[in-house]
């Protein structure tokens, strides 16, 4: 569900979100007939969103249909309550909603199922193994360098401090996260910002996913041979056997070389942008960036 409005803020300034535009060209000819004036409404380009729209997901792996029943249920007092805060354009189709909250719910929630059916659903299988790339990367940085290395470069507006986390917003809260702690959503559309839910619902991060500047590269991919052409065998190999992120030695055991020759290789690919590294308590482990990710997307 956050992917669905986030991307409603796509179709409406397609400038600021550039990487999108694939995306778009394939789905602004289909949504010609389709009503999302409700939906439009209530997420401005700018400014705050209903949250009862982008309820926290519940579990890792979560089903649209069942997170829309969520939207659907929402309490017409939460709703109104909620909508009063947005700034819109729309202000007419702001005023049928605050008239009627439990139509304007349903309405709504139809208009979510309908956009989600026309411009999304054939786009999730991609977009959802992007997303769950980041969490087991985001989940084994955890366990390796505890918090601090999790937010290191989770975002730059994003920072820990000490035993406080501070997420740089346009908006004025301090809250305690402990008890129910704090739900981190990587997120395709919601790049290049991070949105930020707190109290009465559970604490949530969003964030971009890492890697999502590949999500809609459509080039040719690039073969092992033309890969090895290009930057050589064996760094080609070292490339390709980043598919998880990895230490020297553990490159060096799996392809067989020393962990001399790896170290030059990663030297050259890191000066090249192709891999990053980051030290997880003793250990540092490398990486494959954005760009090494869409050149090493081998068929």
């Amino acid at each position: 569900m956050w992917e669905l409005v986030a991307s409603l803020r796509v179709l409406r300034a397609p400038g600021r979100h550039s990487l999108h535009l694939p995306w778009l060209r394939a789905v602004r000819p289909r949504l010609r007939e389709a009503d999302l004036r409700d939906l439009f409404a209530l997420v401005p380009v700018n400014g705050y969103i209903p949250d009862f729209l982008t309820p926290p997901p519940g579990t890792p792996l979560p089903d649209f249909a069942a997170e829309l029943e969520r939207v659907r249920a929402t309490p017409p007092a939460t709703a109104y309550e909620e909508i009063v805060w947005v700034q819109t354009s729309d202000t007419a189709a702001l005023r049928r909603f605050a008239d009627d909250p439990a139509e304007g719910v349903r309405r709504v929630a139809d208009q979510l199922r309908a956009y989600w059916a026309v411009a999304f659903e054939e786009f999730w299988p991609g977009i959802r193994a992007l997303l769950e790339a980041d969490v087991m990367w985001r989940a084994r940085t955890l366990a390796a360098g505890g918090v601090r290395e999790l937010f290191a470069d989770l975002h730059p507006g994003v920072a820990w401090h000490g035993d406080r986390l501070v997420a740089a917003k346009n908006c004025d809260y301090d809250g305690d996260l402990g008890g129910d702690g704090l739900v981190l959503v990587p997120s395709a559309f919601s790049w290049p910002d991070v949105w930020v839910m707190y109290e009465p619902y559970r604490p949530m991060l969003c964030y971009p996913a890492r890697g999502v500047g590949t999500l809609w590269s459509d080039g040719a991919p690039c073969t092992p041979d033309a890969l090895a052409a290009l930057i050589g065998r064996t760094r080609a190999q070292v490339l390709t056997a980043l598919a998880e992120p990895g230490s020297t030695t553990a490159l060096a055991r799996r392809l067989g070389l020393t962990p001399g020759a790896v170290s030059q290789h990663l030297a050259v690919l890191s000066d090249a942008g192709l891999v990053a590294r980051r030290r997880l308590g003793r250990e540092v482990l490398y990486r494959r960036t954005p760009v090494g990710e869409s050149l090493a997307a081998v068929s």
